[in-house]
């Protein structure tokens, strides 16, 4: 018998009807009745994530760009890089600014003219990830020691928000930082770095960077979101799963498989170690197939 089979006394456009006021006014025992079939509404099975794409440099303005969808969720990560004098504590290395917007499109929740709660947490914990992971090597960003380093402003818009979204951020963020195409750059007659623009180049002026055009990410960090529910865990909740369910939980590994962070949210249980391993197994999964999606991206971007 099917989750809903007992709520349809009859086929065709009534039952349905039936069944969508069944899950609107008692949600969380819809979705019990499909828990207990270990099967969700969309036909998931429960550690299953939503289908995933990526696709590289839809910005053009941008020095690094891409788009991403998980289900519905869609993300568009932007990164602009701007000259800047490095700090006086880390005189080699350039810096990264995360700022993370949810506009009124991206889901009914979020009033225009307001802030979106979720908006600053997000963006603090990607700049952290970003951070403590090692995918970036800030000397790279370096180009005149002391006195020249890259600011790299990364720019993510949910354009969609339908659950998990800090998992399709975190994805656009690397993906657009493996998009990142470094600007040439050279030195004025006052001694200024400025970008070697069309006109320059005919000019024959020697760029200061000419080998250092693309950032060497070997560790890309990679997240799963999912919802304990008693006895059972959702990978990759939706939004509707998200607000029905409320202890969430998100683990951050690296692409050689290693723990960077895991956040709780929500929920007034304890997890058990049992738990905690459950989630992290099924983050390792979810590496697997996020590492060959975002391979396969950066291939068709070479072939074309």
């Amino acid at each position: 018998m099917t989750p809903t089979e007992g709520l349809k006394p009859e086929s065709g456009l009534a039952a349905e009807i039936e069944v969508e006021a069944y899950r609107l006014l008692f949600p969380l025992q819809y979705y019990e009745r499909h828990l207990a079939e270990s099967v969700r509404p969309d036909s998931r099975a429960l550690g299953r994530a939503r289908d995933t794409t990526i696709a590289l440099g839809p910005v053009t303005s941008a020095d690094g760009s891409a788009l991403v969808k998980i289900g519905d969720t869609t993300m568009l990560a932007a990164i602009k890089l701007e000259v800047m004098t490095p700090c006086i504590g880390s005189p080699d290395e350039g810096s990264v600014a995360v700022d993370f917007q949810m506009p009124p499109i991206c889901s009914p929740v979020v009033r225009p003219g307001r802030l979106a709660e979720l908006a600053p947490v997000i963006a603090k914990q990607l700049s952290d990830v970003i951070m403590s992971s090692g995918m970036l090597n800030l000397k790279e960003l370096s180009l005149i020691s002391g006195k020249a380093a890259w600011m790299a402003y990364l720019d993510i818009y949910c354009l969609n928000a339908d659950g998990s979204l800090f998992d399709a951020a975190l994805l656009s963020a690397t993906a657009a930082f493996s998009h990142l195409q470094i600007p040439l750059v050279s030195l004025n007659d006052d001694g200024k770095v400025i970008t070697v623009s069309e006109e320059l180049k005919i000019k024959a002026v020697e760029p200061i960077n000419k080998e250092n055009r693309k950032l060497t990410i070997a560790i890309v960090p990679f997240s799963l979101t999912c919802i304990v529910h008693g006895k059972y865990i959702l990978a990759d909740p939706t939004s509707e799963e998200e607000s029905v369910m409320d202890t969430h939980v998100t683990v951050v590994l690296d692409s050689k498989e290693r723990l960077v962070s895991l956040y709780k949210a929500g929920g007034a249980i304890l997890l058990h170690a049992s738990v905690v391993k459950d989630c992290i197994a099924l983050a390792r999964l979810r590496v697997e197939e996020l590492s060959e999606i975002l391979r396969e991206s950066l291939s068709a971007m070479e072939v074309d």
